[in-house]
């Protein structure tokens, strides 16, 4: 019996395939299993247009059998099997698709899809084999063929005898190495944690000899081992059942079953999308952050199905960072994959589930503050912080997309509130949205910037994340009203007439306001009088975009920017500090260089910014004790 030479491309060329387009070994059996799910999908195919061939679904399966003394795999079917010219054909041109070739002649009906459609999937199997053998049967003949290669040199083919139509493929495992555990795939539990993985979903059963245990007859404590056949894969996927037969419960389950994520997801999304695309979908939004979502190790996407054959575990083309908390699968026909069926190429259909997953996630998220406010807040809890990246990210360009799911907590409501409730709230002749900035909720509530806004009963936005005024700064303005932070200069609310200076004083305090500005050269931009100030005697104002607050954010990064605010000194004049300031003026130039530093660190306090010097400080206020 002559050997027979690949008719595609050298050696090189299959050992490129074998090597280089699988990125993981574990696939050969998804490739070998589909392409048995292929073999049984033709004969319903045949059936469409044959009175004379009755299709009995309970009739068809694909079998893995495991034989551990002679290191072979066997994956089997009950499907349309092959010729010898087929064998020829199909297996000994490598990266033709009979599959490929069927579907293209045959057209789609009840559902029934062939998955291949590369021709490369079946030498997937020399990845893990030394020898692979198939033997087959084609439907209407009274002839088999078994066809062997042990690899690249080429194949052979010769007559064989098998009873029944269909086709066995038995690998012959290789021997393990130091770098792989070759009898991994001769273990029955690893064998079925691939079949769930890959191929849970394909529609005909997967039947395998299972190892268990009874008790022994007679008696109660005694077990024996048994091997009974078993079906390992589920077949009918939770997605395309009809929603309304579906239950949150069986959802739920669903969720803990992929391993999604240790709680319990808030809301689920079901899609069954036709149209210019066909896929389905079930997304997940979860109720609490995994242990890693904000580091780099978080890898975000969803689990892609092509057919119900999983393609790709983490498919983050699916999925814009500002929602990569979604969890959930898509499963598609229409998807153009690539020669290894493990990734995608970048094509429109892709494109176009992508955008309609984005604004179904964004409507539901949308419901769920309208109609569940709760469980939005809770979701919020966990996952504000990354909507609010997500508008600061890629210079705004999604703010319009986000920026009505988000909230700050609100300094009159005493709870977090959305934009437009904040909008809503507004008096007429309030110009700004106002919002402060710090560490915490008690923290703002103390700072002396607020004290004119809530004295003339405005709302304020406390924003306590440190990604939060970046983001207020890209959105900028929202239903035409500017965002005004508090320690910004001018906050278009005008003092009463009665706490105005006079000319006279306006005079006056220049001279002394240059002096202070003398003494803090380099530290300050300005000293002037406050128009915000009630009761406290300083605080520090900013002028230009950049505030104390993102000051200390940027500071605090390791890129070790060495940033500054323009800060700008404000000094209540109606305080006795004022008074003894001026004094000072008058009588002591030291006592004034003293005073100003004091209140100057006193300030720097107050934001939380450190004091450049706290020896020198501790002295000064020793100084005035004394």
């Amino acid at each position: 019996m002559a050997k027979k030479e690949f008719k595609a491309e050298s050696k090189r060329m299959l050992e490129m395939m074998i090597n280089s387009i699988y990125t993981q070994k574990e696939i050969f059996l998804r490739e070998l299993i589909s392409n048995a799910s292929d073999a049984i999908d033709k004969i319903y195919y045949k059936a469409l247009s044959d009175e004379g061939l009755v299709f009995n679904k309970e009739d068809y399966y694909v079998k893995v059998t495991v034989d551990k003394a002679s290191r072979t795999l066997t994956i089997s079917d009950t499907g349309i099997g092959m010729t010898e010219e087929e064998m020829e054909s199909n297996l000994g041109i490598i990266a033709r698709s009979g599959s490929l070739a069927f579907k293209n002649e045959n057209e789609a009906k009840d559902g029934h899809d062939i998955i291949g459609q590369f021709g490369v999937g079946f030498y997937s199997a020399f990845m893990v084999a030394d020898d692979v053998v198939v033997i087959s049967k084609a439907l209407g003949s009274d002839k088999a063929f078994k066809w062997e290669s042990l690899g690249a040199d080429g194949y052979t083919i010769e007559p064989y005898e098998k009873e029944t139509v269909g086709t066995e493929v038995i690998l012959t495992i290789k021997e393990n190495t130091e770098d792989e555990q070759y009898d991994d795939y001769l273990e029955e539990y690893r064998l079925k944690s691939i079949i769930k993985k890959y191929s849970d979903f394909i529609r005909f059963p997967i039947k395998m000899d299972v190892t268990g245990s009874q008790p022994k007859e007679g008696s109660e404590t005694e077990f024996e081992e048994v091997v009974e056949e078993q079906t390992v894969n589920s077949m009918v996927p939770i997605w395309r059942k009809n929603k309304n037969e579906l239950t949150t419960e069986d959802y739920d389950n669903f969720y803990a079953e992929k391993r999604y994520g240790y709680d319990k997801p808030l809301k689920h999304i079901h899609i069954s999308a036709d149209g210019a695309v066909e896929y389905n979908a079930i997304l997940f939004i979860p109720e609490s952050t995994p242990y890693d979502y904000y580091t780099k190790e978080y890898e975000k996407g969803l689990e892609l199905y092509s057919n119900g054959v999983l393609i790709m575990s983490k498919s983050a083309d699916l999925l814009p960072d500002y929602f990569s908390f979604v969890k959930g699968m898509v499963d598609s026909s229409d998807l153009s994959l690539n020669i290894s069926r493990e990734m995608l190429q970048h094509d429109r259909q892709l494109t176009l589930i992508a955008k309609n997953i984005k604004n179904k996630i964004k409507s539901q998220l949308q419901s769920l503050l309208k109609d569940e406010r709760d469980k939005y807040e809770l979701f919020y809890k966990a996952f504000g912080r990354q909507l609010k990246f997500g508008v600061y990210n890629d210079y705004g360009i999604n703010k319009e997309t986000l920026q009505d799911l988000l909230m700050f907590y609100s300094s009159t409501e005493k709870k977090l509130v959305t934009l437009d409730e904040y909008i809503a709230r507004m008096p007429e002749e309030q110009k700004f949205i106002y919002y402060a900035s710090g560490e915490s909720v008690e923290r703002i509530e103390k700072l002396p910037q607020t004290e004119i806004v809530a004295d003339k009963g405005y709302e304020m936005l406390y924003l306590t994340d440190d990604i939060d005024e970046f983001a207020i700064k890209v959105i900028a303005t929202y239903k035409e009203k500017e965002f005004k932070s508090v320690s910004s200069g001018d906050l278009g609310i005008e003092a009463d007439e009665s706490e105005k200076p006079t000319e006279a004083e306006e005079s006056e305090n220049k001279e002394l306001f240059e002096a202070m500005k003398g003494i803090l050269s380099g530290k300050v931009k300005n000293v002037k009088a406050s128009k915000r100030l009630k009761t406290h005697p300083v605080c520090l104002s900013t002028e230009g975009e950049l505030t104390i607050e993102m000051e200390k954010i940027l500071k605090s990064m390791s890129t070790g920017q060495d940033v500054q605010a323009d800060k700008v000194l404000e000094i209540n004049i109606n305080h006795e500090v004022f008074h003894s300031l001026k004094a000072a003026a008058e009588t002591d130039q030291e006592k004034l260089s003293l005073y100003t530093h004091l209140l100057y660190n006193q300030a720097l306090l107050i934001e939380g910014l450190q004091v450049s010097d706290p020896v020198q400080f501790t002295n000064d206020i020793c100084k005035i004790m004394v």
